[in-house]
């Protein structure tokens, strides 16, 4: 395992995502009530019953820390300069209908350093996919820590294809991978969760590529936690445009290597 201190805010972040983990994975297969949010969006209980466990874990541990849940909105100060950003189910329509494909996301953002820890969590592999800012590793359901490294090997490329899509006609994701260019030399795979994200980071995805407005920053409860461990694996990542996350258009390309890179931003600029 690697020596970290057991209440520096990544382990806090671990513990809080392990946390969520373990309600996503206890209440797997039951029948959950729906609580619908609008434009066929919704939550289960399971992801109220996460996003309490997680923010147990932040009360006990960060009392004085603002949080954005998914499901419970802001606590805390509005211009806090410490805020945990929680995901506690990404992946709620795959988890109703009985597909594992899900991860439990939880980020702090620092007012001036940016995302300075992260946890995503797979709850059904076991495995926690965190970072200090510094470095990312991967903590197996043994306890092990192993760091992870990035790799385009596999030329598999996650790309999102949920709606809704406020770069289109410009940019359309379904397009890219019909590109010639993209066939010949990546595969698709489809997921619709950030665990894919995180698998990025692993080695596991030579990129992941989605569309989104200039919601999706680094403030995203979706997305901060994939972005800080990627970065920190020293992966590449952009929004569409090839600028910050944090600046211009919005949406997400992040690849392995700088090269893997530069291809799929250009076929997604091609299209623009």
């Amino acid at each position: 395992m690697v020596t970290t201190d057991m209440g520096s805010d990544a382990q806090v972040a671990l513990r809080a995502a392990s946390a969520g983990a373990a309600v996503v994975r206890g209440m797997y297969g039951a029948s959950l009530a729906r609580y619908e949010k609008g434009g066929g969006d919704f939550a289960t209980a399971a992801d109220i019953a996460a996003e309490e466990a997680v923010l147990g874990v932040l009360r006990a541990a960060r009392p004085d820390d603002a949080v954005t849940g998914e499901e419970s909105g802001d606590i805390g100060a509005a211009g806090a300069g410490r805020r945990w950003l929680v995901d506690p189910l990404c992946g709620t329509l795959n988890y109703a209908v009985g597909n594992m494909l899900v991860a439990v996301n939880v980020a702090l953002r620092d007012a001036c350093s940016g995302i300075v820890a992260a946890a995503s969590a797979d709850p059904f592999s076991g495995e926690v996919f965190w970072t200090d800012g510094a470095g990312a590793w991967v903590r197996r359901a043994d306890g092990r820590d192993e760091r992870l490294i990035p790799s385009a090997g596999s030329r598999l490329v996650d790309v999102n294809l949920d709606p809704p899509f406020p770069h289109a006609p410009g940019f359309r994701a379904v397009e890219l991978m019909a590109a010639p260019e993209f066939v010949a030399g990546f595969r698709p795979r489809v997921v619709s969760s950030t665990v894919a994200v995180a698998w990025v980071a692993a080695g596991r995805r030579a990129a992941y590529v989605t569309d989104g407005g200039p919601g999706l920053r680094l403030d995203s409860v979706h997305f901060a936690a994939g972005i800080a461990l990627c970065e920190a694996a020293g992966c590449v990542v952009t929004g569409i445009d090839g600028l910050p996350v944090d600046e211009g258009a919005g949406g997400l390309v992040v690849a392995a290597d700088r090269e893997t890179h530069g291809v799929l931003l250009g076929l997604v600029q091609g299209q623009r």
